[in-house]
């Protein structure tokens, strides 16, 4: 083998190495994105069971029931259920 088929050889190898090489970091958060749309996805389909998508959310009590029941995730299965009966906005300034 040639000095320069050699060296090609093993620039490829190396190529082929840092294509397959996936850093700790990297596999860590693609692990941790899997978790969430997992746990946000899970929260969803309990939000749906619960029909709080029947009709529109009016007031902001139903909009954070949704948004705490999506929050909540597998724990809804659990028994937790999340409820807000009201909120208030803080009035803005003059």
């Amino acid at each position: 083998m040639t000095t320069y088929g050699r060296r090609r050889r093993d620039r490829e190898i190396r190529e082929v190495r840092e294509i397959r090489a996936r850093p700790r970091h990297q596999f860590a958060q693609f692990f941790l994105s899997v978790l969430m749309l997992v746990w946000f996805g899970s929260g969803l389909i309990a939000a749906v069971q619960r029909d709080h998508f029947t009709s529109a959310p009016v007031n902001c009590g139903a909009w954070g029931t949704i948004g705490l029941t999506v929050l909540a995730g597998p724990l809804n299965y659990l028994g937790v259920n999340p409820k807000v009966s009201e909120c208030q906005f803080p009035e803005p300034s003059r």
